[in-house]
């Protein structure tokens, strides 16, 4: 069982699943860094013992600056949530290039930034835990999902590298793959017809009822498992979600 005064790192935790990990987590009494682009909506949560940064995670310089500030205050960081990401859908034969290089710097390379910055600290106290928010759409293929689902293949797969580097020094390195829920992550779409669809097929199946608190919830129990405890990768939809 882990002890709630060790520091958690949460990125995108303006919204969604970042938002309800920052309240759960605080409710619990641990000390939080919460970092988004969109720095009032966490400010306005009034969250005891929580330091909130306005960064984007793509720059590392800005990110590794406001972790060891927090670091500083509460002690070096025993969990990071990569959490931070885009879903940007379109043909790939027509889609924009620049919302698939968006998808690839924000939801790899911000993720990788944040494995970065803690793992060397983490394998010299042989201790922490790394957890990637990827998404069912890495592990398998959606329509109109291309550049999203290389990005969050990537996730997985450098995942799964980064667990077995990390597992000799007692570090987890989880992945988190949540399939369709209710959050803003929708809104980043720009083509209204495959968002429009998106929802359609939301409704045919029934897969609205899952919501970004259960994810959350889910988060925080892998987390909260012995050190000893690895839930290396878990897949998590809605019941009535089929595919």
């Amino acid at each position: 069982m882990k002890t709630n005064n060790q520091l958690i790192v949460i990125t995108g935790a303006s919204s969604g699943f970042g938002l309800e990990m920052a309240k759960q987590f605080a409710n619990d009494g641990y000390p939080l860094l919460l970092l988004a682009r969109r720095i009032e909506k966490m400010e306005t949560l009034k969250l005891p013992n929580t330091m909130c940064r306005k960064v984007d995670v793509t720059n590392k310089k800005d990110f590794e600056a406001a972790v060891r500030e927090a670091e500083a205050k509460y002690g070096k960081t025993d969990l990071i949530v990569n959490n931070a990401g885009v879903m940007l859908l379109g043909d790939i034969a027509t889609q924009d290039v620049k919302e698939w290089k968006t998808m690839l710097d924000v939801n790899v390379m911000g993720v990788m930034n944040g494995m970065q910055i803690v793992m060397n600290d983490m394998k010299e106290r042989k201790s922490g835990t790394i957890i990637n928010v990827s998404s069912i759409a890495g592990v398998q293929p959606f329509g109109n999902h291309a550049a999203y689902c290389a990005s969050k293949f990537g996730v997985t797969g450098l995942t799964r590298v980064a667990r077995g580097e990390m597992s000799p020094f007692n570090v987890r390195v989880l992945s988190i793959m949540p399939g369709a829920v209710k959050t803003e992550l929708l809104g980043h779409t720009t083509n209204q017809s495959i968002i429009d669809g998106y929802n359609e097929w939301k409704e045919s199946v029934g897969a609205v009822n899952i919501t970004a608190e259960d994810v959350a919830q889910t988060i925080k129990y892998a987390y909260e498992l012995p050190q000893s405890v690895s839930l290396r990768e878990i897949v998590i939809t809605d019941t009535m979600q089929d595919a």
